[in-house]
């Protein structure tokens, strides 16, 4: 495997694209002021640790393009990655936008690849902060001129998987329709001027059996109001998610989940929950369904699986 050494002053987008082997790549301290996109597969990307080696962004969805059209939430990204058996450790990647209110979605991380592990690794933004594909089947169609094939277009399954990782956000900033694990994770809400927001926001299709899985996770306040943050909600009919043995901060509702503003998704969302740790008295919504024990024990024993594949 190849080994590199970068630091701020180097081009990291130069770098990705001449990579054409295995490739460790090690990231010293400092602020990498830097859009970028890794297409390469078989990439490890390492920090020296999460606190001191930040790649950091502040692209917004109202901003104009060098195209004259919005970015859009999906050209927003600070890092993209279309590789796969991609792994990041010990770094942060970031969006700085704190206004989403004004300035439209503001994504830090797109994992486009099919096969993404990360370890101790820190996400930061605001709305959308973590994207994963594949894409909604409408939104294929929708943005087939708008965004390169690479980060559209994908056949097969996509597994990522993100272990003792921080993830900061205010609405659905943690969102898409991969099959993905957040294994002992800090899921951390912040808040904006909205005062509302929403950790998940899946969008799977029925076809699939595997959706968003949160396990011995902390859904943890970042200065959220009381009551004002859910779980998740759906942003395409049958999104599915599960919270197991999870504890949750005072900022998340009773209800745990929303149904997504005047829609009927509360028939179709596939979303699950067992054993939550709440720092008040849940009250869950009807149309979300408790997990037996049995049940948790399968997707907890998929996770293992998962993350011995990832690690081998």
């Amino acid at each position: 495997m190849k080994t590199i050494y970068l630091s701020p002053h180097d081009d990291l987008q130069k770098t990705f694209d001449n990579i054409c082997e295995p490739t460790l790549i090690h990231l010293g301290r400092g602020i990498y002021r830097q859009k970028c996109e890794l297409c390469a597969d078989n990439v490890t990307l390492i920090g020296e640790s999460r606190e001191t080696t930040v790649i950091s962004g502040s692209d917004y969805a109202k901003k104009i393009h060098a195209d004259g059209k919005e970015y859009n939430t999906f050209r927003t990204y600070t890092l993209c990655v279309t590789g796969n058996n991609v792994r990041l450790e010990n770094l942060t990647v970031e969006n700085t936008n704190t206004a989403p209110e004004k300035v439209g979605q503001c994504v830090a991380l797109s994992v486009n690849g099919k096969m993404f592990f990360a370890e101790n690794v820190t996400l930061k933004s605001t709305q959308d902060t973590l994207f994963m594909y594949p894409f909604p089947d409408d939104l294929v169609v929708r943005y087939r001129d708008f965004l390169p094939a690479r980060q559209l277009y994908t056949e097969g399954n996509a597994v990522h998987y993100f272990k003792n990782c921080d993830i900061y956000g205010t609405v659905d900033f943690i969102f898409g329709c991969s099959e993905a694990y957040f294994d002992g994770c800090n899921i951390i809400s912040v808040n904006d001027a909205r005062n509302t927001g929403f950790v998940a926001a899946p969008a799977h299709p029925l076809a699939a059996e595997y959706g968003f899985n949160f396990i011995n996770c902390r859904i943890k306040n970042g200065g959220a109001l009381k009551a004002s943050c859910y779980l998740a909600r759906p942003w395409r009919d049958f999104g599915k998610c599960a919270f197991i043995n999870c504890n949750a901060g005072e900022h998340i509702n009773p209800a745990l989940f929303d149904k997504w503003n005047d829609t009927e998704r509360d028939k179709t969302a596939r979303f699950l929950y067992y054993n939550l740790n709440c720092a008040f008295t849940p009250e869950p919504a009807g149309w979300a369904r408790r997990l037996t024990g049995e049940e948790a024990e399968l997707i907890i024993k998929r996770a293992e699986k998962n993350f011995k594949a990832l690690n081998r």
